[in-house]
């Protein structure tokens, strides 16, 4: 016979399936292009490099792996984006399985499933949402560490982690939360956590030594990247960031939010008994009385930490904060809800199904709605409603007209535009992003060109191209305008002024 253990994973498993599958086809079937950040995934995919102008690596090293079975269709962002938010809510299970029943932490990743950043934007593959299963990952590993003190969990804490680091480097908000949490604790007061850190830090190191190395020789631009990102027009405007960032991660949050008073008004109007409290002639205690007071310290400052330093460090140092930084900050309120939830865990797991199967439904469907029929019928310019097909099919067109005699395996162009051509042309198409080949490693410079190339940008789409980008446009041999409607005949036109730079002789033979 199956213990309730056994029977609990294959109820997550099924969840976690029927989630991917729910956002993914939806996602698939609404929209005709990705969003931004997934198109720059797949233009980064073309190779593998240690790093990228940007960002680390690691995102764009999964969507290669990705690529090499799927190929570059539309869905792929929205399939591995859900992909990496489902095993963050794998991982985040794990570790409620650490200190309370398995049905209590099944119910605290239904709840967690519900956050914008698990699901709606959970659709998004970029840096913020791949990043969101190593530090899940991480977090159970540093419980583990601290608990058993076994030297092999304290290994898997620094490589994972590492891998966080690689995937964007605000991890370190969250090594930050786990730095404050063993102060508060004591922890590093125990040599064998000592000794532990010691055997994380060598794993982390031997990990990061080739991004490291590629950021000395690259002159740390993703870092100087990230520097510029941060910076405020002064402390007003710092903390007129901060306001919108806080209001941002409420809204974000909100779906869990209703979850929890779903489950509230149904409580109140239908209380379950905790059975094993039936003749004990007191009120039962929340789920969360039943933890230990290090289990529950340890939800309270991993769990707000990170969102709270990030605030108060902007507000010290004056900078700026974007609503997606804060993608991570929320793994661990769903085992919140244990303060409040009493009774039955196995009718409270039903009804929070319930709930949550619902929010996660009508998020879903109308994520798709408006997404795809609606913004078609108003004729908005939104990214979902790209006609990146019919462009590529355009561009093609003017390609073979004047080189017919070559496919179209170069597009210089900004990442949104070239990419879009680049993904409905051929498998290995390539895209010289905005002429600057410093962000366009997989291409040498001494030899991009030589194939020829197809030169585009839209006003529409990003305004003025780059100087780098008007010059290769300049030198185009061949010139011309094309205009194609965004959505139905009445949305707004994509103007495309394009070139083509003819073939070398070098490219004989290749």
């Amino acid at each position: 016979m199956s213990s309730p253990a056994d029977a609990s994973n294959w109820r997550v498993l099924a969840f976690l399936a029927g989630m991917v599958a729910l956002w993914t086809i939806l996602c698939a079937v609404s929209h005709r292009a990705p969003d931004l950040d997934g198109m720059e995934e797949l233009v980064w995919a073309s190779s593998l490099e240690l790093g990228y102008y940007k960002h680390p690596p690691l995102p764009s090293w999964f969507m290669y792996g990705l690529t090499q079975f799927f190929g570059r269709p539309v869905w792929l962002t929205f399939l591995g984006a859900q992909l990496f938010s489902a095993l963050a809510l794998w991982f985040i299970w794990l570790l409620g399985r650490e200190f309370t029943t398995p049905r209590l932490a099944f119910m605290v990743m239904l709840i967690t499933s519900t956050c914008i950043y698990f699901s709606l934007r959970g659709t998004i593959y970029n840096h913020n949402t791949v990043q969101l299963w190593s530090i899940a990952a991480a977090t159970w590993l540093f419980y583990r560490a601290l608990r058993y003190r076994k030297p092999t969990t304290w290994v898997w804490l620094g490589a994972v982690s590492a891998l966080a680091v690689l995937t964007k480097y605000s991890a370190v908000i969250q090594f930050a939360a786990f730095f404050l949490f063993m102060l508060r604790q004591g922890s590093l007061r125990d040599t064998r956590n000592l000794r532990g850190i010691a055997w994380a830090l060598a794993a982390f190191a031997v990990v990061i030594a080739p991004h490291i190395y590629w950021l000395a020789i690259h002159s740390f631009q993703p870092l100087r990247y990230a520097d510029s990102s941060l910076a405020a027009s002064g402390y007003a405007d710092a903390y007129r960031h901060i306001l919108a960032f806080t209001l941002d991660q409420l809204a974000r949050i909100s779906p869990m939010l209703v979850v929890w008073m779903g489950w509230a008004l149904w409580h109140r109007r239908r209380p379950t008994t905790d059975r094993s409290n039936e003749n004990k002639g007191t009120r039962p205690s929340s789920y969360a009385g039943a933890l230990s007071p290090w289990d529950r310290s340890f939800l309270i400052w991993v769990g707000l930490a990170p969102f709270l330093s990030t605030v108060l460090v902007s507000a010290a140092m004056g900078t700026r904060l974007v609503a997606s930084w804060g993608t991570t900050f929320f793994i661990l309120f769903g085992f919140y809800a244990l303060w409040k939830m009493r009774g039955d865990e196995r009718e409270n797991l039903r009804r929070i199904a319930v709930l949550v199967i619902a929010v996660q439904v009508l998020m879903a469907v109308g994520y798709a709605v408006g997404r795809g029929p609606l913004a078609w019928y108003t004729g908005r310019d939104t990214r979902s409603m790209f006609p990146g097909a019919l462009i590529a099919q355009e561009m093609n067109a003017v390609w073979q007209k004047h080189v017919p005699q070559l496919p179209l395996r170069l597009i210089v162009s900004d990442t949104w535009l070239g990419g879009n051509i680049a993904i409905h042309t051929h498998d290995d198409a390539q895209v010289l992003i905005d002429g600057r080949y410093e962000e366009s490693p997989w291409l040498s410079k001494e030899t991009a060109l030589d194939c020829g190339a197809l030169v585009v940008y839209s006003r529409k789409t990003k305004g003025d191209p780059s100087p780098a980008l008007q010059a290769l446009y300049q030198s185009g041999q061949w010139q011309g305008l094309a205009a194609l409607p965004w959505s139905r005949p009445s949305s707004p036109m994509i103007d495309l002024h394009w070139a083509v730079i003819p073939p070398t002789e070098s490219c004989r033979g290749r």
